[in-house]
């Protein structure tokens, strides 16, 4: 996203995940670069969201979701999948985007050797960290800078909004958002 697109993150997780449906996510890792279109995403908004890793408070390892909107907070889950979010919202509020799926549009070949496979690729968190190359590492990098690039593309037909998957609080909450035909 170019700079005008940056300002449309400081908006609430719950507004800004929806909106990320198209749009172009990019890593360039060790000189390859991969791009998916987002189709589905998780908005969690911080200290009134009990299943946010920042309900609590700020730690070390959450910290990147404190900062500016426009950076991303990658975890691990499970010791095994990295997680890739995208802050938004003010500064010290802690809202984030999880991005859980996506469309491969350019590097599926780097994918599919990152992920020792051919298909799903790209179909659940976990997978799409891995085959996008990112890790707890890369948690706090800008989405504008020469690692990680978001361009605003074309939003789907229809978005079907649901309840969040993999958490056992706040669980009835409709903010999971997917791209429809």
């Amino acid at each position: 996203m170019n700079a005008t697109s940056r300002k449309l993150l400081t908006r609430p997780a719950l507004e800004v995940a929806p909106r990320l449906l198209g749009a172009r996510f990019t890593t360039t890792i060790g000189g390859e670069t991969t791009t998916v279109r987002l189709t589905e995403v998780e908005a969690y908004m911080g200290a009134d969201d009990p299943a946010s890793h920042a309900y609590r408070g700020m730690t070390e390892r959450t910290r990147p979701m404190f900062e500016s909107a426009g950076v991303i907070y990658v975890y691990l889950s499970y010791g095994v999948h990295f997680c890739v979010n995208i802050v938004t919202g003010p500064p010290g509020e802690a809202q984030a985007v999880l991005l859980r799926g996506g469309i491969p549009v350019e590097g599926a070949d780097v994918m599919e050797r990152r992920r020792g496979r051919a298909n799903n690729l790209t179909d659940g968190p976990g997978k799409l960290g891995q085959a996008l190359g990112l890790t707890t590492a890369h948690s706090g990098h800008p989405i504008d800078g020469d690692l990680i690039g978001l361009e605003s593309g074309k939003g789907p037909a229809s978005i079907l909004a649901t309840p969040r998957i993999g958490i056992s609080k706040a669980v009835d909450r409709p903010w999971r958002f997917v791209a429809g035909s």
